[in-house]
């Protein structure tokens, strides 16, 4: 294991910058999420969530697609791939905690799943993640409840941070590789202060209001009981479909295409969408799912029982707990799970 003083991150940060793109929880406006790193601008590590989460690295909320140029019965298909992601162009994401990198496992299996979302693919293996481990996990939390351990994050680095050090872990090729190009800024040592940190950390979990969240019934098995439980209705009255829920989310992702005539062609992009909105899915009949509850429910059934039954018992829930800061209703994926799946042991 190695390690940097705390008060050399900003070296370590210019070390990455010189030959690759660097992206890191920034301050800006009050609020901190991720961005490109430049000399000068506030970095958080200490956050623990960021307002957004880390996935707009990969799947952001507004991409140009490709672009059209038209001259009389001629059509040009310009790929704009090359603008995000050059060739041979890397870049480092960097202090992603663990439920943020598990919600990227999820996504993987959407976007790089046949047919593969080459722009998504493309911006995947341009990057190299560095994780960082939870050390003051909030209320909110409950990360636990989905098998992830908030104190040794995955990636192709791991990272612990205290008030001295910064300690690193390389778990992958690029991970080896990124710490070989930075070997003259680290020490060794860090293995007895990280141990130290993991247990106390563990024990502020094990306490947490939604530790113990029963998800024993959402299974297969249960589909049809779960999708007619009355429940539902009551749940979802005070829902006001306005999806913040699902914008903050590190596993969402519903989008749509569209195209935008300017004066030098047809630009197509996508965006994030919402499956809580009225007009998400609409077709030329109407929508398939018309009142605000049935709404609700497929949101929540896709994350808990749809999406694991189709990979492999993974939850299309990362228990982050941004829905649970974020909804002005109080009606999170908390809520839904100790309504049908059973209370947690207060």
């Amino acid at each position: 294991m190695l390690k940097i003083a705390k008060s050399k991150l900003n070296d370590l940060y210019a070390e990455i910058a010189k030959t690759q793109g660097l992206m890191l929880p920034i301050k800006n406006a009050g609020e901190v999420n991720y961005a490109v790193w430049e000399e000068g601008k506030e970095v958080s590590l200490e956050t623990l969530k960021t307002v957004k989460s880390p996935k707009n690295a990969f799947f952001p909320q507004s991409e140009n697609m490709m672009k059209f140029k038209t001259e009389g019965k001629n059509i040009e298909v310009i790929d704009v791939r090359k603008d995000f992601v050059e060739e041979g162009k890397t870049f480092v994401l960097f202090g992603v905690k663990a439920c943020d990198y598990k919600a990227i496992e999820v996504l993987d299996k959407v976007f790089l799943a046949e047919p593969v979302d080459t722009y998504y693919k493309a911006r995947r293996e341009a990057a190299t993640i560095v994780t960082l481990a939870c050390s003051k996990p909030e209320e909110s939390c409950f990360c636990g409840a989905f098998g992830i351990d908030a104190t040794a994050p995955c990636g192709d680095v791991t990272t612990w941070l205290d008030e001295n050090y910064l300690y690193w872990q390389a778990n992958t090729e690029k991970g080896e590789a990124l710490t070989a190009a930075l070997s003259a800024l680290f020490e060794n040592g860090g293995e007895a202060e990280v141990a130290a940190q993991q247990e106390k950390t563990k024990a502020i979990l094990a306490k947490l209001p939604f530790a113990a969240l029963d998800l024993s019934r959402f299974k297969p098995e249960n589909l049809n009981d779960l999708f007619n439980d009355p429940a539902w209705e009551s749940m979802s009255e005070a829902c006001l479909g306005c999806g913040t829920c699902t914008f903050v989310c590190p596993t969402c992702q519903c989008f749509d295409i569209r195209d935008f005539k300017t004066n030098e062609g047809v630009i197509r992009f996508r965006c994030w969408d919402s499956c809580m909105y009225s007009d998400f899915t609409l077709m030329a009949h109407g929508n398939s799912r018309t009142t605000q509850m049935q709404r609700f429910r497929q949101r929540f059934m896709h994350k808990l029982v749809y999406y694991p039954s189709q990979n492999d018992g993974l939850y299309s829930c990362v228990g982050c707990g941004r829905c649970v800061n974020k909804c002005p209703q109080n009606l999170n994926i908390v809520k839904v799970i100790k309504t049908l799946g059973g209370k947690a042991n207060d």
